[in-house]
């Protein structure tokens, strides 16, 4: 614990004083980090760096600051990625139908920006579901030769390996 700052000393000096004692004691040696440029130091002053820095420590995507229009119109971008792995029709028709609770429930009490937000049409994402994964079927097959190699004469495999 530090001492208490003697009265008639400026606060400049104490504190000068005791960095330098802590200096020659060795209190500073083998600091994390030392001898390392700071992080951030060229960068350009972010009011809000703390929040940044925390929610990129706690793995929290920026995506939960958005005002909920801005979310509803990203998670509909995203759609046909999140729907992709899905196994039935049933279950992209729930997921539709979920995010489409959602949206209702915002046209009904908007709060937030002014952006327009629409319901999805369930059938037109089931067809796209469908057709990504007969695409991913179709690339997962093998590719049949259409046609016959042809056979070299055996002069020319002579010839090839350099004994004529």
């Amino acid at each position: 614990m530090t001492e208490r700052k003697p009265t008639g000393m400026s606060s400049e000096s104490w504190v000068e004083r005791q960095i330098r004692e802590a200096t020659e004691a060795g209190e500073f040696d083998n600091l994390p980090g030392r001898g390392r440029p700071l992080p951030g130091l060229n960068q350009p002053y972010d009011e809000n760096w703390w929040i940044r820095r925390k929610m990129e420590r706690e793995g929290i995507s920026t995506d939960a600051l958005l005002p909920t229009p801005l979310k509803l119109r990203k998670e509909i971008l995203d759609l046909p990625a999140s729907v992709r792995p899905l196994r039935s029709e049933k279950a992209v028709r729930e997921v539709v139908g979920e995010l489409n609770k959602r949206i209702m429930n915002h046209l009904r009490v908007p709060s937030g920006p002014d952006v327009p937000v629409r319901p999805v049409d369930a059938d037109a994402v089931v067809e796209q579901w469908k057709a990504d994964r007969a695409a991913k079927r179709a690339a997962a097959q093998p590719a049949v030769p259409t046609e016959k190699p042809r056979s070299s004469r055996w002069w020319h495999r002579l010839f090839a390996l350099g004994v004529v």
